[in-house]
């Protein structure tokens, strides 16, 4: 059987399961899964599910979210944000309305910040394709003269044509 692409996964939880100085069949059995699958797991022939991730971390006693990145089912800076908003969740020494003022100021830095990245993005893309002005006006027409107004040649081509201010139209 080939060798699933899982991350390192297999590698990580067989270091992590001798850290913590337990035998396969210990976990498997903590885990509340078979000796058999988690033993496949370890030589990456298997890719486990996020629940089996979970009761295998719980088992462990690590984060989920490092073996769901591990496993690729998380991406790093997903798991980055989750695991800021459990530490403070799980800090005791900080009451629940302080917890929800310190999720509020993170996401509202994160929010400016991904603004911010965004905005340089674009500026770069800009500078890279010096063919765009990104000032320009989207739907002007690439050929017009940019110092004539669109209409102001249609206002030029018969003056005498023009209604008079003085002069009642019919």
């Amino acid at each position: 059987m080939a060798s699933l692409n899982v991350g390192n996964l297999g590698e990580y939880l067989r270091e992590q399961r001798r850290t913590a100085q337990l035998s396969l069949r210990q976990l498997a059995d903590a885990a509340g899964v078979s000796n058999p699958y988690l033993s496949q797991i370890e030589r990456g022939l298997r890719k486990p599910s996020a629940e089996v991730l979970q009761q295998v971390a719980k088992a462990l006693r690590i984060s989920a979210e490092t073996l769901y990145v591990r496993a690729g089912i998380l991406d790093e800076k997903e798991r980055d944000e989750l695991e800021t908003r459990a530490v403070i969740l799980a800090d005791p020494s900080i009451n629940e309305r302080q917890k929800q003022v310190l999720l509020q100021i993170y996401d509202s830095f994160r929010k400016e910040n991904a603004a911010e990245a965004a905005a340089a993005a674009a500026d770069a893309a800009a500078d890279a394709d010096p063919g765009v002005d990104p000032g320009a006006d989207p739907g002007a027409d690439p050929g017009a003269d940019p110092g004539v107004a669109p209409d102001a040649d249609v206002a030029a081509e018969s003056p005498a044509d023009a209604p008079d201010a003085e002069t009642p139209l019919k």
